[in-house]
């Protein structure tokens, strides 16, 4: 993998902005909401039939930082998190459990509300179930049908992507190897990262036996994975969304089809930018059930791990770099933010009678100008706290040679509050974005 080329750029003199990767443009951009101070933010919830593990969190964290890092700038960010309640796999374990599907979905969705508190995860502004959005996913189901974009077959919807102008646009799709004959896709997922050429199904029509559905206007059954979270967009946030997020495996297949789904409807993109968040690895190996690695946040604070510290280790490298996890490379990072919270102490009792002659102030002023240099980056997390980390280790030996004054200490510790509204590691009340004590 190439390493990623960070463009800054200049709004005037000494003023710089925020920059993202965009994957539908395959670059960094400059970040432009549709109206001025103000975002709407889809990120893409887990499916709720398990408890995610550390990888998802991995992916809610980046997500979690783009948003405190948008309020710092002062938007107001309005941000959707779904929970996939009701599909294929849910079913399955749910009835491998002798559960009712909805019963397993809020045991697994109260354990993750848990732990979104204990990562400091700010809770999304709207939290809709595919369960609790089946009307606004019929609703788009007949009016792909009227459009022509869907069609039933045996009793389920299918949405035909040839007949979407621009389908696969996100993940580049190669069309000229779509299949000549008719190819149904009847799952909600498939694994693996190939694409699955052909109509994928949008609508899973009643068959005897079934333990969930829906009366609705198109018949019993319930709507396919690929239409509801297009539902759960629009039914909270509308057709026009400034950025949508989720995990790089979304970029296969499952993005595409909410873009055609949606777009196909209204007639007008969807969102300006999709941001998604690389995998991480256990010991250079993909977490899976099989394998008997994954790796749940209580077990890393059963092993004595704060979640601050948890929380570090997950942000503290790129979000669209792979992340590999190892117990020595968190005690390593957990050692680094030990000498960060150190030096913060020593700050807050700073009793010295300097007043500023030493540079204090001059390093003070350092802090921001680095945080926003390297959050505006594309939001490079591991930079801005290196940074930061750098200019609060040289504090903080100023403060024990007792040549930081009060006032100078509470000013550079009120800069760091700043700050950490972003980081959530260093303060244990930072709630506000621009709070100052």
């Amino acid at each position: 993998m190439t390493k990623p080329i960070f463009i800054r750029i200049p709004i005037d003199m000494g003023t710089w902005m925020l920059t993202l990767y965009n994957s539908l443009a395959r670059g960094i951009e400059p970040f432009e909401p549709r109206k001025r101070g103000r975002v709407k933010m889809f990120t893409c919830g887990p499916s709720i039939y398990q408890r995610p593990h550390i990888g998802n969190y991995r992916t809610f964290l980046f997500e979690d930082i783009l948003q405190r890092y948008l309020e710092y700038l002062e938007y107001a960010v309005e941000r959707t998190l779904n929970f996939t309640d009701v599909e294929d796999k849910s079913i399955q374990e749910a009835t491998k459990l002798n559960m009712d599907v909805l019963e397993l979905a809020e045991r697994n969705s109260m354990v993750f509300f848990r732990e979104l508190v204990m990562l400091r995860i700010k809770p999304p502004d709207h939290n809709p179930r595919s369960s609790t959005s089946v009307e606004q996913a019929v609703s788009l189901i007949e009016e792909l049908l009227k459009k022509g974009y869907a069609y039933w077959y045996r009793g389920n919807v299918y949405f035909d992507p040839l007949k979407f102008e621009g389908f696969g646009k996100l993940s580049r799709v190669d069309k000229s190897r779509w299949p000549q004959g008719k190819k149904r896709f009847h799952r909600d997922t498939y694994p693996g990262n190939r694409w699955n050429l052909g109509d994928f199904i949008l609508w899973h029509g009643y068959r005897k036996g079934d333990t969930i559905f829906w009366d609705s206007p198109i018949g019993k059954g319930r709507p396919a994975w690929n239409v509801q979270d297009p539902a759960m967009a629009v039914q909270t946030l509308g057709f026009e969304i400034d950025i949508f997020c989720g995990g790089i495996d979304n970029m296969v297949r499952h993005h595409d089809y909410v873009i055609a789904v949606t777009e196909s409807v209204s007639g007008k993109p969807l969102s300006r930018y999709w941001l998604h968040g690389a995998h991480l690895l256990v010991e250079g190996k993909k977490m899976s059930k099989s394998k008997g690695n994954i790796i749940y946040p209580d077990e890393l604070q059963k092993a004595g791990h704060t979640p601050e510290e948890i929380r570090f280790f997950l942000m503290y490298r790129h979000y669209r770099k792979r992340l590999n996890f190892t117990y020595d490379k968190l005690k390593k990072t957990s050692a680094k933010l030990k000498l960060a919270l150190g030096a913060v102490e020593s700050l807050q009792g700073a009793a010295g009678t300097g007043t500023g002659d030493a540079g204090v102030r001059e390093l003070t002023g350092r802090l921001r100008k680095d945080f926003e240099r390297n959050m505006d980056n594309d939001l490079d997390v591991r930079l801005a706290f290196d940074d930061m980390l750098e200019v609060l280790l040289k504090l903080k030996r100023l403060a024990d040679s007792g040549k930081v004054s009060p006032q100078d200490a509470s000013d550079a510790v009120g800069e760091l509050r700043k700050m950490d509204y972003v980081f959530q590691l260093l303060f244990t009340d930072n709630t506000a974005p621009h709070a100052v004590t």
